[in-house]
């Protein structure tokens, strides 16, 4: 079998790797073969394949099992292949409708690296979540310190850089920790304390806290935001605050708030969030949301606040008019971000007006391209052997997979998976 790697295409923007071309080299010397696509475009040249051992051609005709980052367009589908990669289907999503399928009518099979779990735990094995915290933090601190410059308020956060501006991770963390030692002295007082809420506690969540780390900040209990939050030009420059369910909704009856029965019964609760706002400064939106849950922020909250004390948000999971429902389209690196306008429940692109700022890049990643491909490839690389010696030409009951790997199965010789098959359901509408 010929493995091939497409070239990634979705915008300019795009340059991550399934494979970085170490990772590559080590499955070449235990025997596997690999064809690249060229690209001027990705993170790693087109030479550090070839001298990793992989082919760089443009026709992957003679590839099986094609590995990618983010959807394959419709048109280049090619009759019965294997699939890798982030499919966006699993919520029904219409917009990859048509590419879902097409995948059945050309009787391909598809794995999803979002369904890629333990077996037991559920826990995601593969992703790039971590690193759209790391992008999604800092462009939201860039959107701050840009935002209270255009009020008129001078702090060091008005020379945060955008993410892709920094030569790297690293470089980014390293300016972060000098401006945050300049804050400390340097914060209005009418400023503190800067108060930061993250919605969520995985590993968005993990990415964002890793760069607030790099400033001087207190975490505190939610229980006491209402004390803490309050203007004091003693208090410590910046006081953040994590948000986990039982901070954002309620039981409905009045019964003891179980998240178990959260999940699985959502219309048992009502949402709570607004509660908060008032509190905060900034919020960073890390959670995974359906039509089914409540919001964090409404355009009726929106509608009602004409200039809320709430700057900016970072909304890193961009739902379009999900959990933060004033979202109304995403962003990309360059412009990261908006404010709206209740006036005319609209947006306007920049950092200026009455409403929050809101940071809606939808492919952060994107923006720290290396070490998100170099931490993604390291995982993939111990799964890439199964799915090369697995005999696609099997019915699914009989796919010699590991579970972790055949429960990401979302389509198999142009039939939808069982786990799968509600997805038919959006297939026809």
């Amino acid at each position: 079998m010929i493995i091939g790697i497409r070239r990634e295409d979705k915008n300019r923007w795009e340059r991550r790797v399934p494979l970085v071309p170490a990772d590559l080299a080590e499955l070449v010397r235990e025997g596997l073969d690999f064809r690249v696509q060229p690209s001027a475009n990705r993170i790693f040249p087109d030479q550090d394949y070839v001298e990793a051992g992989a082919e760089v051609a443009e026709d992957l005709g003679p590839c099986p099992l094609i590995l990618a980052v983010k959807e394959i367009p419709t048109a280049l589908l090619e009759p019965g292949k294997a699939y890798v990669y982030f499919s966006h289907v699993i919520k029904g999503q219409a917009y990859n409708m048509p590419m879902l399928q097409r995948l059945l009518d050309l009787e391909c099979s598809l794995v999803d690296y979002e369904k890629i779990c333990d077996a037991e735990t559920g826990r995601r094995l593969i992703f790039f979540s971590v690193h759209a915290g790391y992008a999604g933090m800092i462009d939201t601190l860039w959107t701050l310190g840009q935002r209270l410059a255009a009020r008129g308020i001078t702090t060091p956060l008005a020379e945060v850089e955008q993410t892709y501006r920094y030569t790297s991770f690293e470089d980014a963390k390293a300016h972060l920790r000098l401006l945050g030692a300049r804050l400390r002295d340097e914060m209005p007082a009418e400023l503190r304390p800067l108060v930061i809420g993250v919605a969520g506690y995985g590993n968005v969540a993990r990415g964002c806290r890793e760069v607030l780390d790099c400033l001087p900040c207190e975490w505190i209990d939610p229980a006491d935001l209402p004390r803490l939050a309050a203007r004091d030009g003693d208090a410590p420059v910046i006081r953040c605050v994590e948000f986990r369910e039982e901070h954002m909704v309620e039981p409905a009856a009045g019964q003891a708030f179980d998240l178990a029965e959260y999940y699985a019964q959502p219309e048992r609760y009502r949402g709570t969030f607004a509660r908060h706002l008032d509190h905060l400064d900034v919020l960073m939106n890390t959670i995974y949301w359906e039509p089914r849950y409540p919001r964090l922020v409404t355009r009726e909250w929106a509608l009602e606040n004409r200039e809320p004390r709430l700057a900016a948000i970072g909304d890193i999971s961009c739902d379009i008019e999900g959990s933060i429902e004033i979202t109304l389209e995403a962003t990309m690196p360059d412009t990261p971000s908006y404010t709206y306008d209740r006036d005319r429940d609209a947006i306007t692109y920049g950092v200026e007006g009455t409403g929050p700022a809101i940071m809606a890049v939808d492919n952060l990643p994107c923006e720290v391209s290396k070490e998100s491909s170099d931490h993604f490839s390291h995982v993939l690389r111990a799964m890439v052997p199964a799915l090369a010696a697995c005999d696609w030409s099997q019915p699914f009951a009989a796919l010699d997979l590991p579970p972790e790997l055949k429960n990401a199965v979302i389509v198999h010789r142009g039939r939808l998976t069982p786990d799968y098959a509600y997805l038919q359901q959006y297939l026809n509408a």
